[in-house]
């Protein structure tokens, strides 16, 4: 018996995204709240994470299934966006429904009202794409970058010593917005303010780029990122926090958020495996081994055949000679001055005896990742061979100690003051294991979000010396409403044209209607802003504008005030947001509407999926 199909028309697709929206709405726009979910082993779970909430919902509907999966795509490579991002899409649909239904007859090539319209829906989505792909980058750096902050890069590489408010205001206020939409308003600016002072510690003098560096390898080799498009992202720390983020951070529960902090060096999430001597706490020295130094090829009852040079073969139990080989091992570590060793496999009673008996301290099955930070922050390699120990193999460290976080106990280590960057990790504190792992993730996606800032809007922009990285506008739906206004003044200017300002018209409406749900709960607020906004695009000059020339300037020049400190507009309190971040929401929401729309037929299996397989086959359905 063939599977059931299901034919799908316009309105399985809106009921479905609109059953998304609804969920997310609730958590959307500087008053929205928090969801409660509760888990299979009766925990409960608050959370305003428009991520965290779409992955733990059991969606059995294909389309809701692609609809997530486009968006994780989205936010995983923009750390940002997750809720707009279904909000946006719902709108858009919302007004390529409404302009296909007006379509005045069924065309003759459909045999139904409901084919035509389908038909049309996919033609519009279609042109909004295409125009979003060619021309809308163009359409945003003249008509919004002008009224933008721009963040330098010494704002992300002052040190802490010489940071002021000129220089960190706006970073703050970007990264407080931020975190005010996953967090809410109680710890966002504490959150802002300690992610800004972790970037600040990972500064590199001299132009140089650790921040870009890939550590691709176990053995510490790096990928220096040498695209021109980004040059001015390499000196700053972004992608390579992002990249080692689970080695550099430390998730404790059971604390208030407040006692988050910065602790210098690194934390090993293992214990000593032999006991700590407390003469570590001076300078130190530690190797790096990845393979076990007692091998374990043969039993200790084998016999063994050594050859001897000019005095013939000897014959000894495996036992012996292993012990002997072990010996010589510790008295090659202790000659150079060795008193930690880290490993990356366990190691034998042996290997730990004679580690214990040389006052030496072992932590063993370390993680892939946090050895390999371990290497590249030290500047050595790892042993391969054990009896080929080199100097080179040896790390310096400022002292190697264990500390307590929360129930668990690790091993910190830091490293030598001459160090040009200062390295150091971050402890996320949080009442609960949930809350802990919101937190986490909101940092981690604060380094995408910053660095999809200073990306350039697009490749294909005629003049590149156009675009301003690191562009930033005032949040509260200032972006939409502005280019609300620049698509229909480009619109009218294309007004010779059949379809192309029908295509301006309906990206325009859909932005002003995701713009009315950042302030759902207060009307007035956003009649407010978009006052001040049309007042703005009219005059820039105008005192009661969105942000006034003077100030954009001064922000851009350095300019202080009579006390000294760059001020922002009164309209900036609200917050910052990225406008790089908006253009790519609205291109991925494109594409999203574009391969919902292209589907028409769901065929039904009555197999499972199994739960691991889920993630793998949902990547698949886009091309289905």
């Amino acid at each position: 018996m063939p599977p059931p199909v299901q034919h799908l028309h316009q309105k399985h697709v809106l009921q479905t995204v609109c059953a998304l929206e609804a969920v997310v709405l609730r958590t959307f726009g500087p008053e929205g709240g928090q969801v409660l979910f509760t888990r299979d082993n009766g925990h409960a779970m608050l959370s305003r994470s428009g991520t965290q909430i779409l992955t733990v919902l059991r969606l059995e509907n294909p389309l809701a299934r692609m609809m997530v999966e486009c968006v994780w795509k989205h936010s995983g490579n923009t750390g940002d966006g997750s809720k707009s991002f279904i909000l946006l899409l719902a709108s858009l649909l919302r007004t390529i429904y409404t302009a296909a239904s007006k379509e005045p007859n069924v065309s003759r090539v459909y045999n139904s009202r409901e084919a035509a319209e389908s038909a049309t829906a996919r033609r519009l989505a279609d042109q909004m794409l295409a125009f979003a792909l060619e021309k809308l980058d163009d359409l945003i750096t003249v008509a919004l970058a002008p009224y933008g902050f721009r963040l330098s890069a010494e704002d992300l590489t002052t040190s802490v010593q010489s940071a002021s408010n000129s220089d960190e205001i706006h970073v703050e206020l970007l990264m407080t917005s931020f975190f005010r939409t996953r967090l809410g308003c109680a710890h966002c600016d504490f959150m802002g303010k300690l992610v800004f002072k972790l970037l600040c510690n990972w500064n590199c003098k001299n132009n140089k780029c650790p921040a870009s560096d890939k550590i691709r390898s176990f053995q510490g080799s790096v990928d220096v990122n040498s695209n021109s498009s980004k040059s001015d992202l390499c000196s700053w720390p972004l992608q390579f926090l992002n990249d080692n983020f689970p080695a550099l951070h430390t998730s404790a529960s059971g604390f208030p958020v407040s006692c988050s902090r910065l602790i210098e060096g690194q934390v090993i999430h293992r214990d000593f495996a032999t006991y700590f001597h407390g003469n570590h706490q001076h300078p130190v020295k530690a190797v790096v081994f990845t393979i076990s130094l007692q091998p374990k090829w043969l039993d200790a009852s084998d016999m063994l055949e050594i050859g001897n040079g000019t005095h013939g073969k000897s014959i000894m139990h495996f036992s012996a000679w292993m012990e002997s080989s072990l010996e010589q091992i510790f008295a090659t570590l202790q000659t150079l001055g060795v008193s930690i060793l880290l490993s990356a496999v366990k190691q034998s009673e042996a290997v730990l005896t004679l580690a214990t008996q040389a006052e030496m301290c072992v932590v063993e099955c370390v993680d892939e990742d946090e050895l390999a930070l371990f290497l590249h922050l030290s500047g050595v390699s790892a042993v391969s061979d054990c009896q080929g120990i080199q100097p080179e193999h040896i790390a310096s460290l400022a002292f190697c100690r264990p500390i307590l976080l929360g129930a668990h106990r690790y091993v910190h280590v830091a490293f030598p003051d001459t160090r040009e960057e200062k390295p150091c990790s971050i402890i996320i504190c949080g009442l609960g294991e949930g809350q802990t792992e919101q937190y986490a993730a909101a940092v981690q996606d604060v380094f995408r979000m910053l660095r999809t800032t200073w990306e350039p809007l697009g490749a294909t922009v005629k003049d590149p010396s156009s675009i301003v990285p690191g562009c930033v506008i005032p949040a509260g739906g200032t972006f939409e409403i502005l280019l609300h206004h620049a698509l229909l003044q480009h619109g009218r200017s294309h007004a010779c044209s059949k379809d192309i300002p029908v295509v301006y018209r309906l990206l325009a409406d859909a932005l002003l209607y995701f713009a009315r749900h950042i302030h759902s709960n207060n009307p007035r607020r956003f009649l407010q802003i978009q006052s001040r906004v049309c007042s703005f695009y009219r005059n820039p000059f105008h005192t009661d504008g969105v942000l006034c020339e003077p100030e954009i300037s001064r922000a851009n020049h350095g300019e202080k005030s009579s006390q000294g400190v760059t001020k922002p507009s009164m309209n900036l309190l609200s917050g910052l947001e990225s406008v790089s971040c908006k253009y790519h929401l609205i291109l991925s929401v494109l594409q999203c509407v574009k391969s919902l729309l292209r589907v028409d037929t769901v065929l039904h299996i009555s197999t499972e999926l199994h739960p691991k397989s889920l993630k793998v086959n949902n990547s698949s359905e886009d091309e289905d």
